[in-house]
């Protein structure tokens, strides 16, 4: 039995890593309120205080439009997503643990047609991105220092509700909410196409990587499936057998954003 520190741990996919972690190891279980990963005296202090074994890095910032924006959340994005990685790093290397951190499919530019695999090179097309590669640089760099890594990549989480402040419905959840009020959607279809992640298959995922002893390293983990937010959206109501609601297929300049997304950015 090992004991590992979740970070993050009210969030979505948080509370499904302490759940999954907790049938057969010591966990232990930190949010915002008990620790903030952007302080690096703090993080070294109680990360060497609490001795863990493993540690789980599941905090982050995704406000993607917002990091594109507006400089202070870039800012922020930049400590969270970067800055923090690298503490939790070092923190790790002190005490020989093990850190397994989570990066985006937003990492690449979208332009390869058959999907990416983790060794190919990253182009990140926005800020937000920019700041993920920023935190896979923290932990590749420390790779001859002695680090013992896992750099998961994902993408499209979805699943229940964290109990954090910051936590948000998932696209699915939003989508099925909405539609008891509205009987069209317009969605984007054939672009950012890329595979759905159920928090809780990806949470069992992390644990197998870890009692297993898979090789250190990145890992592309993900449902398998590519697909569309509008084939996400069809499928929902396929499954669900609502039939009042009228599904558009669109494109993605229809709804014009700050930041650019990936137009395929599926994980091999």
């Amino acid at each position: 039995m090992s004991k590992v520190l979740i970070l993050g741990a009210k969030g979505n996919l948080g509370i499904q890593l302490v759940k999954v972690f907790g049938e057969n190891h010591e966990v232990i279980a930190w949010d915002r309120d008990d620790i903030d990963v952007t302080d690096k005296e703090a993080v070294t202090k109680k990360i060497v205080d609490a001795k863990p074994d493993v540690i789980i890095n599941s905090t982050g910032y995704n406000a993607v439009d917002k990091c594109e924006e507006d400089e202070n959340e870039y800012a922020i994005a930049k400590k969270l997503n970067g800055d923090a990685v690298g503490y939790l790093a070092d923190a790790s290397m002190e005490i020989g643990a093990t850190l397994i951190v989570f990066a985006s499919d937003y990492v690449f530019s979208g332009d390869k047609k058959e999907g990416y695999a983790e060794d190919d090179e990253t182009s990140p097309q926005s800020k937000y991105a920019q700041t993920k590669v920023m935190g896979e640089k923290e932990i590749i760099s420390r790779s001859d220092k002695g680090l013992e890594w896992y750099l998961i990549r994902t993408s499209k989480l979805f699943g229940p509700k964290g109990e954090s402040e910051g936590s948000k419905e998932s696209f699915f959840d939003l989508i099925l909410r909405l539609s008891a009020e509205r009987k069209e959607f317009k969605m984007v279809d054939g672009e950012e196409i890329s595979c759905f992640t159920y928090t809780v298959d990806l949470a069992r995922a992390i644990k197998k990587l870890v009692e297993e002893n898979y090789a250190f390293g990145i890992y592309h983990l993900v449902n398998s499936g590519p697909a569309s937010w509008y084939a996400g959206a069809k499928f929902l109501f396929e499954l669900k057998n609502i039939t009042d609601v009228n599904l558009i297929p669109s494109k993605s300049s229809d709804y014009p954003r700050p930041a650019k997304r990936p137009m395929f950015s599926v994980l091999l």
